[in-house]
C-alpha cells in the first residue's frame, strides 16, 4: 500500500512575530505588576524586611514589635499588611497598654499610616482602635478618631518585646534579696 507523502506544516502568518511581541510585553506587565504589588518572589519591595519598609517611608521601626514573620505591600497605593507571630501586647509609659493582633493592615504612604486595622489602645477601662499615625517632624501623632495623642520619636527607635514592651530588662532584674534567694534554692537543687 503506497504511503502518502509528509505533509509540511503551513509557514506561519506574517503577523505571527507581532503577537508573540505583544504575549512578551503583556506578560512583563503582568509580572511588573505582580512585582510591585509585592506578589512575586519571596520578598516583596526588593527583599527589605517590614523594618526596613517602614524606614523607607520615614516611620522609626519601633512603631512594630519584633515578631513580624512576613508581609504584602502594593507599592502603587500604599496597601500594606503585615503578619506577627501571634497577637501581642504590652505597657506603654505605665499609662498605656498596646494590642498588636496576627495580622495588622492599612495603608503607609510618606510620613502616615492610615486605615489601620489590628491595633489597638488601652486608656483606662476601654480599648480603642488606632486608625492613623502621622509623623510631624520629631513627633508620632497616634488617632484614634476624633482624639490623638502625640510621642517623640525617640520613644520608638527600637521595636518593643512582645509582652514587656520597651522595659524588659527591668523586668528580668528582681531585688537583691529576692534573687538572691531564688539564686541559692537553684544552687542547692
Amino acid at each position: 500500500m503506497p504511503t502518502a507523502p509528509c505533509a509540511l506544516a503551513a509557514p506561519a502568518p506574517r503577523w505571527w512575530p507581532v503577537v508573540l511581541l505583544l504575549v512578551v510585553i503583556a506578560a512583563g506587565e503582568l509580572v511588573g505588576g505582580l512585582a510591585a504589588a509585592g506578589k512575586v518572589g519571596e520578598a516583596p519591595s526588593g527583599g527589605l524586611s517590614a523594618y526596613e519598609v517602614l524606614r523607607s517611608y520615614n516611620f522609626p521601626v519601633g512603631i512594630l514589635p519584633k515578631g513580624v514573620v512576613g508581609y504584602d505591600l502594593d507599592a502603587t497605593t500604599g496597601a500594606f499588611s503585615v503578619r506577627l507571630n501571634g497577637t501581642c501586647s504590652f505597657a506603654v509609659q505605665d499609662s498605656y497598654e498596646l494590642r498588636y493582633q496576627s495580622t495588622i493592615s492599612g495603608r503607609i504612604s510618606e510620613n502616615q499610616l492610615s486605615k489601620l486595622n489590628g491595633v489597638s489602645v488601652k486608656v483606662v477601662f476601654f480599648w480603642l482602635d488606632i486608625v492613623k499615625l502621622t509623623r510631624k517632624e520629631d513627633e508620632l501623632e497616634f488617632s484614634v478618631g476624633i482624639i490623638s495623642a502625640s510621642f517623640t520619636i525617640d520613644n520608638f527607635l527600637e521595636s518593643p518585646q512582645c509582652g514587656c514592651g520597651f522595659d524588659c530588662l527591668n523586668l528580668l532584674q528582681l531585688p537583691s534579696g529576692k534573687a538572691a534567694s531564688r539564686a541559692n534554692r537553684r544552687a542547692a537543687a
